[in-house]
């Protein structure tokens, strides 16, 4: 949902690229959620960090604990950054009605969404590390 974020409202700006420590693909009801405020991430594909080793960051951001904890070593000055959001798979994991799920889906992806919008403060803040 970030790297769909990202492209949407700061593909000017940002080049974005998403990737887990795990590639558990992509995830239907991120996409569905997604597309209901007309941002379509059916085609992203899910990657590992280790499929984007050829690149450099500038900044990596972690957006949920797992990965923080496991966030490799980047080469050079990448700057990384979490920022904590739930992870709707681990959160609703115990839930059976579909409503309540998506529902927290589309609280973490409105959550991502206001991230976005002010990503340059995080960026532009070299003491950020939280």
């Amino acid at each position: 949902m970030a790297e769909g974020w990202c492209r949407h409202l700061k593909s000017d700006a940002i080049e974005a690229f998403s990737a887990g420590t795990i590639n558990l693909g992509l995830n239907s009801r991120a996409v569905e959620v997604m597309k209901e405020v007309g941002v379509d991430i059916a085609e992203h594909k899910s990657k590992t960090v280790d499929q984007l080793s050829e690149k450099f960051f500038d900044a990596v951001f972690t957006v949920c604990d797992r990965a923080n904890a496991s966030c490799p070593i980047f080469p050079g000055t990448t700057a990384i950054h979490h920022v904590a959001f739930d992870d709707p798979p681990e959160k609703t994991q115990d839930l059976k009605e579909e409503k309540l799920i998506l529902d927290e889906y589309r609280k973490v992806r409105d959550e991502i969404k206001n991230f976005i919008e002010k990503i340059e403060g995080y960026l532009e803040n070299k003491d950020l590390n939280s």
